[in-house]
């Protein structure tokens, strides 16, 4: 029996509080390292104060999927508390499925704090040991997302590489977090071999695969072998690129309307646009098109949901996109 959805994402969720700054400089050691700093045992004024339930990597992604017309769902978990209550308000208001969310009582909904400064932010995250429902769960469904969790989430991570190995016939979006990271290519092994879509930025293409170049095919190269189909590498407000194994592709950014007000968000965005495109039966160059022009909305405002846009608005875009908006082969 076909799954009621088109697609589910898998990860965490969070309720992020947007926090800009008014009083603060950036500072970079000799190393390259960026710091935000600030008065120290001070009062220091704020700007705005802005919360937003429901983000998260696969949560934005989400989001994202169901505004292009496509039926999604999420797995994930939350407490039973006054913000989990608000995140599955915010996913029934979106049209995002609810019933593989795993409510853990006695635990807090994770609650992250994003100090905007400029266009950029910084993130004080803390994620919340949860349990989870089964991967079994994914049942039927054709197309899976997949993105941050938290630490104590090995045993999960071993359970769905074990289920994907088990049905080839997912088509899975594989967007690395922090942990995942963390936890290497060979801990991992099942599910890079299972990625139909890997979304990565350069510098964690250099983490997966251990090189140092930043030349765009070897990259490609190295991480297609460990199993990926398509890769998406981003690049910030550089552009970005694709390759299906055979050809890639290099695409500027969209233009921006006007500067960018918040960069949070805008590689999940990206991923949105891209892994829906091809739900949607788009060849890989272009969903190449569509991943910068849902990113480009999405950094107009605060948080990384409020402008993920519906298919025809992006449809739109691309019938007014400039005439060099076109991917460029490498």
């Amino acid at each position: 029996m076909p799954s009621k959805y088109d697609v589910i994402t898998i990860g965490d969720c969070t309720t992020d509080a947007f926090i800009r700054l008014k009083i603060a400089k950036v500072t970079k050691d000799k190393d390259g390292t960026m710091a935000l700093t600030m008065p120290f045992a001070d009062k220091i004024p704020y700007e705005s104060l802005e919360t937003i339930p429901a983000v998260g990597n696969s949560s934005n992604v989400a989001v994202a999927l169901s505004r292009l017309g496509l039926k999604s769902a999420i797995l994930t978990a939350i407490g039973d508390d006054y913000y989990g209550r608000q995140v599955l308000a915010t996913y029934r208001a979106e049209g995002v499925g609810t019933d593989l969310i795993a409510i853990n009582k006695g635990v807090p909904t994770n609650y992250h704090f994003v100090l905007n400064y400029g266009a950029e932010r910084t993130i004080l995250i803390r994620h919340n040991e949860y349990r989870y429902h089964d991967p079994s769960l994914l049942d039927d469904v054709l197309w899976v997302y997949f993105s941050s969790m938290g630490e104590n989430t090995l045993q999960f991570h071993k359970t769905l590489g074990r289920y994907l190995k088990a049905h080839p016939e997912i088509k899975l979006g594989f967007n690395p977090g922090t942990f995942q990271l963390k936890l290497g290519r060979g801990t991992l092994a099942d599910i890079y071999a299972s990625t139909h879509v890997l979304f990565v930025n350069r510098e964690e293409a250099q983490i997966i695969t251990g090189a140092k170049t930043r030349l765009l095919n070897p990259l490609f190269k190295a991480l297609h072998a460990l199993g990926p189909k398509i890769i998406a590498i981003t690049d910030g407000p550089a552009g970005a690129y694709a390759s299906d194994g055979e050809r890639a592709w290099f695409l500027r950014s969209y233009p921006d309307p006007k500067p960018p007000f918040s960069r949070t968000g805008a590689g999940d965005a990206f991923a949105g646009g891209f892994f829906g495109a091809l739900m949607l039966g788009e060849s890989v160059s272009d969903a190449l098109r569509w991943g910068p022009i849902n990113s480009m909305s999405v950094v107009q405002y605060t948080g990384a949901r409020h402008g993920l846009l519906r298919r025809a608005d992006i449809e739109k875009y691309l019938l007014e996109a400039p005439a060099d908006y076109e991917p460029k082969e490498l």
